[in-house]
């Protein structure tokens, strides 16, 4: 009878340890980074250890526009297979007023890629966050590259009508000259 309450006690105590451990709660890391766009381009990494399998993360990337342009931005993490490295969760551009600006899952599993890109962002200041899970105990990497076309000024603009017009008087009078000559001949 005794051995049979020490098994039964050394079952209850195995099964409470497996519990216990089944529900360890994961860890959510948050990182936060400032980028400087250089030439209107800006790239980062993130890199996760192994030994986090069942975490998430949170990355922010910070940066500031100087002027308007047209905005796209990419996410790219690359494994063996769907149950290795990371899986990206959502790629969002936020503005200085917490609007949230989504991004387009175009594939996830083995390869995980998102794009985010908006015709006209104002300048200010911007947060590129990257959310997800690390799905294995493997070392897990992603890359992100934000680029930036700028919108020309209006005096650009005011330029170039004013070039195009100086062209347009300029062969008039050419197109008046040889009319002329031709009617003198």
């Amino acid at each position: 009878m005794m051995k049979k309450s020490k098994v039964f006690l050394s079952a209850i105590a195995l099964a409470s340890a497996a519990l216990v451990s089944s529900q360890a709660s994961a860890v959510e890391i948050i990182n936060t980074s400032t980028l400087e766009l250089v030439d209107n381009f800006a790239e980062a990494d993130g890199f996760f250890a192994g030994g986090n399998k069942g975490n998430t993360f949170v990355d922010n990337y910070s940066f500031t526009l100087a002027q308007a342009g047209e905005f796209a931005a990419g996410v790219l993490s690359i494994t063996g297979n769907a149950k290795n490295g990371l899986d990206i969760t959502a790629f969002n551009l936020i503005d200085s007023t917490g609007s949230l600006f989504g991004g387009t899952l175009l594939s996830t599993g083995a390869t995980d890629q998102w794009s985010l890109s908006t015709s006209t962002l104002a300048a200010g200041a911007y947060t590129i966050q990257i959310k997800g899970s690390i799905l294995s105990n493997t070392a897990g990497r992603y890359s992100t590259n934000i680029a930036l076309a700028p919108v020309p000024e209006p005096e650009t603009y005011a330029m170039m009508l004013a070039g195009l017009g100086l062209l347009g008087f300029t062969a008039r009078r050419r197109n008046k000259k040889a009319a002329a000559a031709a009617l003198a001949a």
